[in-house]
């Protein structure tokens, strides 16, 4: 099957209320990167020295050599920075992202995290690419992260991020069944289920905009103020969407290199009290967050057209356009992906074999709909779906001068475009139904084929809506 694996239409329009505790109107969970000491080094078996996210402008890796400035570079973070922002945030909730061999060289660090009470996080076995590891190589990698991790600290780490992942990561994270929530995407501003085989992983979502690494990046931040200004404005946003009935979540990234710099921890200190002087913000640790909405929101199995075979997908969908199932024979072909799981989504990709079939074809549809209140109606012949459609109207329970009048109607209209009269009707009452027959029996045949090509369209989404979300 022809298939789309990325997932465009997540919530779509309407977000689901995380029902954050004690009616929070939106949820804020800082995270602490801890990755000195796990980076590319010579000294930890890299063939080449570190090049991310540091104060050296236009960084190269140096092959088979150490990089002392950037050495010391990461060893701020560690020996300073840390501590820093250990003193500013050691009464909040903290998820730390730590990079197992990081953790191991920094025993003390890691003592001050859990005295903190924050929670520690997976950032991987060490803070490195992993775009082109095999997926053996990068099984094994977080496989021993989580050993090394839990020798560490004195437990498994229940969330995951890698930072640097490669296309099969979250599957991978995934399969362990290991993790309350991996993180290595940044698709949305609430958590969300995906499916991996027989297994639902809760993910939740990460952010590179409201991140400190901006800093040592091209177009980023210059200044504290900047990274405040920053902060304080995605903060007002969701902010206000929670007051308005949509609350979200907000993730704060933050490295001890970077942010741990005396320039820039005041601006972090102030967005902090910001957040603070709101009455309804619920800081949480990344975990907190995830139990919380496996609790509220469980995974719940769903019908996928897109999953389908193409036998079940003609026989659930080919009478949406009435005994027309080549339509979704055709539809079953497409580029089909999750954004076509929903009623609209699904609507979209078969109205378009409808629109781009011939003419003959179309007038095929167009003759395949019976007449409203008409012969097949009162002979009980219709398709469950238009014996619903006509009675949802009344059009079931005519008085004989009505019938009289539609039956009129139907025959001189047939006889001069050569189709019956087709209306939504879930969309008119009685009444509506006969002013709109009166007004359209007088168009002329190419403006009317149009307009029922239209209406079956309309007639297909209402069934559609019946049947999926």
């Amino acid at each position: 099957m022809n298939r789309y694996p990325r997932d465009l239409i997540g919530y779509g329009a309407e977000t689901p209320d995380p029902k954050w505790p004690n009616g929070a109107k939106i949820a804020i969970n800082l995270v602490l990167n801890y990755e000195e000491g796990g980076e590319n080094n010579i000294l930890h078996g890299d063939p080449a020295s570190e090049a991310f996210l540091s104060e050296i402008v236009g960084a190269q890796a140096w092959p088979s050599q150490r990089h002392w400035n950037m050495e010391s570079i990461y060893d701020y973070g560690a020996r300073a920075g840390f501590w820093r922002l250990h003193r500013m945030l050691r009464d909040l909730p903290v998820t730390v992202y730590g990079v197992a061999s990081a953790l191991a060289r920094s025993p003390e660090q890691v003592a001050a995290m859990q005295q903190a009470g924050w929670e520690i996080a997976s950032h991987g076995l060490k803070w490195v690419e992993h775009k082109d590891m095999g997926e053996a190589e990068e099984r094994a990698a977080i496989a021993e992260a989580i050993r090394l991790h839990t020798e560490v600290t004195g437990e498994a780490p229940r969330g995951w991020y890698t930072g640097r992942s490669s296309e099969n990561t979250v599957r991978l994270i995934a399969e362990t069944g290991a993790f309350a929530y991996a993180a290595d995407v940044y698709d949305d501003d609430l958590p969300h289920w995906m499916r991996f085989g027989a297994h639902d992983q809760l993910v939740v979502p990460y952010t590179l905009d409201a991140n400190d690494m901006r800093f040592a990046t091209p177009q980023g931040f210059n200044s504290g103020d900047q990274f405040f200004a920053y902060l304080r404005d995605a903060f007002d946003c969701l902010y206000e969407e929670g007051c308005a009935g949509a609350p979200k979540m907000m993730s704060v990234g933050l490295h001890c290199r970077l942010v741990g710099r005396p320039g820039r921890a005041m601006a972090l200190k102030r967005f902090i009290e910001h957040a603070q002087s709101h009455e309804g913000v619920w800081f949480a640790t990344r975990l907190q967050i995830a139990e919380h909405w496996a609790a509220t929101h469980p995974p719940a199995p769903r019908e996928r057209p897109s999953e389908m075979d193409r036998e079940n997908f003609v026989a659930r969908f080919g009478g949406v356009f009435e005994h027309s199932a080549w339509i979704a024979e055709r539809a079953h072909g497409l580029e089909l992906g999750r954004a076509h799981d929903t009623a609209i989504g699904l609507h979209n990709a078969l109205a378009r074999m409808f629109r781009s079939a011939s003419e003959e074809e179309r007038l095929g549809v167009l003759t395949a709909h019976p007449d409203l209140a008409g012969k097949l109606a009162a002979a009980k012949r219709l398709t469950a779906e238009s014996t619903a459609e006509q009675a949802s109207a009344g059009l079931d329970a005519l008085t004989d001068a009505e019938r009289a009048r539609f039956t009129e109607l139907n025959d001189a209209y047939v006889a001069k475009f050569g189709f019956p009269f087709i209306i939504a009707v879930r969309d008119h009452d009685k009444a509506g139904i006969l002013a709109a027959f009166e007004r359209r029996i007088d168009s002329d045949r190419e403006t009317e084929f149009a307009e029922a090509c239209r209406q079956v369209e309309r007639i297909a989404l209402h069934r559609l809506k019946a049947m999926l979300p």
